[in-house]
């Protein structure tokens, strides 16, 4: 992990504490969160204020984080917006504590000017002993304040003041304006600069937990499921329609296609296939270099070529199947026939756009773990574990490449891989049922994709 770090790939971007006054904001934030401390002078936090110098400290890295749910904050600074969520349980916490200072900003800059705000992403599920509990979430409440309460003086100062000028003896109530009087020496004038913490609740109907092996739960769309990298039969019932397991490819790809939830790469809007496609097919053969002991030198494309020349016939079959639609796309050559079961249906595709893309192309990322930039770009824990296990030479060049392609411009390479960011104009695709008709004509290559799916048929097996 040593390499990704020096590089900017792992614990960047976080927030550096090393003034006194920070790190004693932070401790009188942790003894009221955690009751601990920490004897450090100098650390560095995420977006929660989770510090891995701190988990080093304590013996504990789940410190703000116990029992997994319920993930508490520590806030220094408004800066903390733009840091990394480290330790993520859930895929919904980042979004929701990234809007929640957004969203109060100008508020959060006042308060983290004196002192720390702390507090939870509070739901009703405080323990998570069976899977079942999971689907009891259903909304994240954001419940901060600043470890001296201003922001609960604030509102009580702001009731007495309402009663104070609605109650008729209100001027003559001498232990109301001791209490106003009390509240304000602490708050401030609340009537001029009032303190109200806005955007603190959010609807989490669709989400990705690291629980029960990972599990991805979408409720949100016509056709509900969810999807179990674990353990399917260990989770129990479940109270949702359909459960797939991992290896159900038939089924995931019918529940994507029947959602609107994917699009094929080469059909996508403002996408170069081409190179998207090529990239792709370098990641796996950097993957069959490794795991055959055959040296790629420095993973260029002219070396990675010589590679799959020396391998021939037995190149993977996900690089022969992206080479083909290579061929069709930018040769004339025939139309590829991939359905479901092919190990390289699934690269083929990205999600669509809309407010589950980032869902969709995470889950994409554990079904393709061979494309090692969407890993990294969508689904971090799981890159971070599988990195620990690869060979050194794979392990250098996933890391020299990420340096050179993806640091030096993330939002350009986001957004041509997977489109512009999702926002609130953003319209559900047309579903199954729901597509206009279309005239029919004799079919092209490119018109097979309509008639069949992505790449091919989903099959149509029993449920």
């Amino acid at each position: 992990m040593k390499r990704l770090i020096e590089k900017g790939l792992m614990f960047g971007n976080l927030v550096r504490v090393d003034s006194p006054a920070l790190v004693e904001r932070y401790n009188r934030g942790l003894r009221q969160l955690a009751r601990k401390e920490t004897a450090l002078t100098e650390f560095h936090i995420d977006l929660s204020g989770y510090s891995p110098e701190i988990g080093e400290e304590l013996g504990d890295h789940l410190y703000l984080n116990p029992n997994g749910c319920n993930r508490q904050f520590i806030l220094l600074s408004t800066e903390q917006k733009s840091a990394p969520l480290l330790n993520a349980k859930f895929s919904m916490s980042r979004s929701i504590l990234r809007r929640f200072i957004e969203e109060n900003e100008e508020q959060l800059f006042s308060l983290t000017a004196r002192d720390a705000v702390v507090g939870e992403l509070e739901d009703t599920v405080y323990e998570l002993g069976s899977a079942v509990r999971l689907f009891d979430i259903q909304r994240i409440t954001v419940v901060a304040d600043t470890t001296g309460n201003h922001v609960a003086e604030s509102e009580k100062l702001s009731g007495l003041i309402t009663r104070f000028r609605t109650e008729p003896e209100g001027w003559y109530d001498d232990a109301l304006i001791g209490q106003m009087i009390g509240l304000a020496e602490r708050t401030g004038d609340v009537t001029r600069n009032p303190v109200a913490l806005r955007a603190t609740s959010f609807e989490t109907p669709d989400f990705w937990t690291a629980h029960f092996g990972g599990l991805y739960i979408f409720r949100s769309v016509p056709h509900p499921a969810a999807i179990a990298m674990g353990d399917r039969i260990a989770l129990g019932a479940l109270p949702i329609d359909y459960v797939f397991a991992h290896e159900q490819r038939n089924e995931i790809a019918k529940f994507l296609e029947m959602n609107a939830l994917v699009e094929p790469i080469v059909r996508a809007r403002g996408a170069d296939a081409g190179a998207i496609l090529r990239q792709k097919m370098d990641f796996i053969l950097v993957e069959a270099a490794s795991r055959l002991g055959l040296d790629a030198g420095s993973g260029s494309r002219r070396e990675l070529r010589a590679i799959a020349q020396h391998l021939g016939s037995a190149l993977p079959e996900e690089f022969q199947a992206l080479a083909a639609i290579l061929r069709w796309l930018e040769a004339g050559g025939p139309w590829p026939r991939i359905d479901s079961r092919h190990p390289a249906y699934f690269y083929t595709l990205r999600a669509a756009q809309g407010p589950l893309r980032d869902l969709v192309n995470m889950l994409l990322a554990e079904l393709c773990p061979l494309d090692v930039r969407q890993m990294f770009i969508c689904h971090k824990e799981l890159f971070y574990r599988l990195y620990a296990t690869w060979p050194e030479a794979k392990k250098a060049y996933v890391a020299d490449f990420l340096e050179r392609e993806y640091q030096i411009d993330k939002a350009g390479a986001r957004r041509a891989l997977f489109g512009a960011e999702p926002g609130m104009e953003d319209l559900p695709a047309p579903g199954p049922w729901d597509a206009a008709p279309v005239p029919p004509k004799a079919p092209s290559p490119r018109d097979a994709v309509d008639l069949v799916g992505p790449w091919g048929a989903v099959l149509r097996g029993r449920r």
